[in-house]
């Protein structure tokens, strides 16, 4: 009880890097150590241990050191089979589809993935289904381990079901080794779609009694020749074009060869059908069957155009042309002479089809532009400008025919509207222009440019102008929905119809020649009256000065609104006024015509009796 040192000799030493035990110097507190000192219970202990005594102490295995799952399950895989079907609703073969797969479980991570087989021309994206993680096993957080797989089982990974069907011998070791008692393997369902595509098709085809090696050694090289034509002129842009078709008698074949010629504007592609069988008739197919196959073996056809098939003045139609065979050469008619007894080889002398005249409908005049202008644009892509007159042109250049044309209209404000119209001969065109009246609240000046003016009622077809002989005195032209009367002309046009009678009818001429005869009267009447009484033009223009010097003492006359005075009462642009009209019109203007001067000017302008030229008058008046 009174120790108080408890402390114990090291035995743990290391030399050269390494740790041995050696034997304690002293005791607990440093107590003495009696060496070779045993106990009863080591005596009891050494009796009863011979072989240790005699062999020494037995080794003992070193501790297991600790192995990570990451290394202890590296590339330990488990492998199991399975399948899942799939609903196929858009087809009429298959109902269903039976998809095999391949299960793998990671155990260095506890990842799956899901792999497909690929399948040979399937259709389908195959491989990969699933990438390696690990898989959800419910909504509670929970994932897929290898204690929930086995054999004989669904498992749901991402809405789809998975049966396992059987797994590898590793897997099965594995489980085993882990206390789980494995379901007995199932059988793999096959996809029965696939399985059916993989038989072949039972077909009993009798052997042919027929050589084809006697038929190539007797008839090799030996071809028929026949002359054909293919009428493609139904179709846009077709036409007659010539075609040589070859019969091979060695092995049935046959080829159609484009006749070439030089300049034809074709590129030389001599071949229309390589060599090859041709078929006749076909075996009825299934409403499912592709028309876009090129293909053709020997169980869909019935039937292989042979020598048989080819006559001349008959057609055949080789894959969808119709050829019409109109001759053929020498050897062909030996051939089928000598072989099936034809004599009758007349050629067929073909015809050229005469080419069927569409008619052009020219589509209704817009209105815009010439109307022979707007018509190149129906016959040409590249039109082209009308052709003008040109011998036309510079015959009548700078030759207008003017007219005086009064507007037919409800409105009395334009009943007195004057319009003159010019017709220039070199290009038929006409122009109507409007003299500005002072005051009179309308606009004067161009009132239609240079056109050419269509009579009422012309078309496209029949397009007529207004021509000189539709102008005459009192006729009444449409211009554009508008009415115009013919008043008056020039002297110019009446001069110049007279020196072209003969490409006027006599009525225009003739109604021009009225209108102007009183005008051409009353000028003779007042030329002899002025010749009659000896007045010179000398005294006029001295009686004229005197008549100046005395109105200047009248400043309330007005000479520009005198003169138009006599030009608005003059309605027929004669010049002549009526002797009682003049006075009274001179009194409403204020001029003094009792003056001696002025009234011997009146009597000066006189022409006949009761007519006076006011004109004359008007020079006393200057504007």
């Amino acid at each position: 009880p009174q120790k108080t040192s408890f402390h114990r000799s090291q035995t743990l030493g290391y030399k050269n890097g390494f740790a041995f035990s050696r034997l304690p110097t002293v005791g607990i507190g440093r107590e003495r150590l009696y060496v070779n000192q045993l106990s009863q219970a080591e005596l009891d202990e050494l009796s009863n241990v011979r072989p240790t005594l005699t062999y020494g102490q037995a080794k003992q295995a070193p501790p297991s050191g600790f192995i990570p799952a990451h290394v202890a399950f590296d590339k330990k895989i488990l492998k199991f089979d399975a399948y899942f079907q799939e609903d196929v609703p858009l087809s009429t073969e298959e109902h269903y589809r039976i998809r095999q797969v391949c299960i793998y479980y990671y155990l260095e991570d506890d990842s799956m993935s899901v792999i497909e087989p690929v399948v040979q021309n399937s259709g389908l994206p195959q491989g990969k289904l699933i990438r390696r993680h690990r898989v959800p096993k419910n909504d509670h957080g929970d994932h897929y381990h290898w204690k929930d797989l086995n054999r004989g089982m669904n498992i749901t990974m991402y809405g789809r079901t998975y049966r396992i069907v059987d797994c590898d011998s590793f897997t099965q070791v594995f489980l085993e080794s882990q206390g789980i008692e494995l379901n007995p393997p199932e059988e793999m369902v096959f996809d029965p779609y696939t399985e059916l595509r993989r038989m072949p098709m039972r077909k009993y085809v009798t052997p042919s009694d027929f050589d084809q090696l006697k038929q190539f050694l007797t008839y090799d090289k030996q071809v028929l020749r026949f002359y054909a034509m293919w009428d493609d002129t139904d179709n846009m842009f077709g036409e007659n074009r010539p075609y040589i078709i070859h019969y091979y008698l060695a092995d049935d074949t046959v080829e159609v060869r484009e006749v070439y010629k030089q300049n034809d504007g074709r590129d030389p592609f001599p071949v229309l059908i390589k060599r090859q069988r041709l078929p006749k008739t076909f075996v009825e197919k299934k409403k499912t069957f592709p028309s876009c196959v090129l293909e053709i073996s020997d169980q869909e056809v019935l039937e292989w155009y042979t020598a048989k098939d080819f006559a001349v003045g008959k057609s055949t139609t080789l894959l969808g042309r119709t050829f019409f065979i109109y001759d053929c050469d020498e050897f062909t008619r030996n051939f089928y002479r000598d072989k099936f007894g034809i004599t009758d080889f007349q050629p067929v002398e073909i015809k050229k089809k005469p080419l069927e005249e569409i008619p052009q409908v020219i589509p209704p005049y817009n209105g815009f532009g010439f109307l022979e202008d707007s018509l190149q644009n129906c016959f040409s892509l590249l039109p082209k400008p009308p052709r003008k007159d040109i011998i036309k042109m510079l015959e009548n250049h700078h030759k207008v025919l003017r007219y005086q044309v009064a507007l037919e209209s409800p409105n009395p404000e334009d009943r007195k509207r004057r319009f003159i119209l010019s017709y220039f001969l070199s290009d038929d065109m006409i122009s109507i222009y409007e003299p500005p009246v002072r005051n009179s609240g309308i606009i004067g000046g161009k009132y239609l440019g240079k056109t050419r003016v269509a009579k009422p009622g012309s078309t496209a077809d029949n397009a007529m102008y207004y021509e000189p002989s539709d102008l005459t005195i009192g006729s009444t032209i449409e211009v554009f929905g508008h009415r115009f009367v013919i008043t008056d002309a020039d002297e110019y046009v009446l001069n110049y119809m007279e020196s072209n009678a003969e490409s006027f009818p006599a009525a225009t001429l003739q109604s021009l020649r009225d209108h102007f005869r009183p005008q051409q009267v009353v000028k003779q009447t007042a030329n002899s009256d002025i010749t009659t009484l000896g007045t010179s033009k000398q005294e006029l223009d001295e009686l004229t000065g005197q008549v100046q010097e005395e109105l200047k003492l009248h400043k309330s006359l007005n000479n520009k609104n005198i003169r138009e005075a006599f030009l608005q009462c003059d309605e027929d642009g004669s010049g002549i006024l009526d002797k009682g009209k003049f006075l009274a019109l001179c009194e409403s203007l204020g001029v003094p015509t009792k003056a001696f001067l002025v009234n011997k000017l009146i009597d000066l302008c006189s022409c006949g009796e009761d007519k006076i030229s006011y004109h004359g008058f008007l020079r006393a008046f200057p504007s």
